[in-house]
């Protein structure tokens, strides 16, 4: 049984944005969603994410969700 509430997915956001050069504020404006949302998912506390936000990210960052996400161990 998978407990919801706890999970191993990672966000690799800060290292993506770092390479890019470009701050969560300017991600937050190329994709149309709040700093507020990114933050949550930056701090590997969202429980999930449209394909269409996905779809967004990684066209701004110019990665795959491969890059963006990972699963531990």
């Amino acid at each position: 049984m998978v407990d919801i509430e706890t999970h191993r997915v990672h966000c690799h956001l800060d290292d993506l944005l770092e390479q890019q050069e470009m701050t969560l504020v300017d991600l937050a404006d190329a994709v149309g969603i709040t700093v507020a949302n990114l933050s949550i998912l930056k701090n590997d506390r969202a429980k999930a994410i449209r394909f269409t936000t996905l779809t967004a990210i990684c066209d701004a960052l110019g990665c795959t969700p491969g890059d963006l996400f990972t699963v531990q161990t």
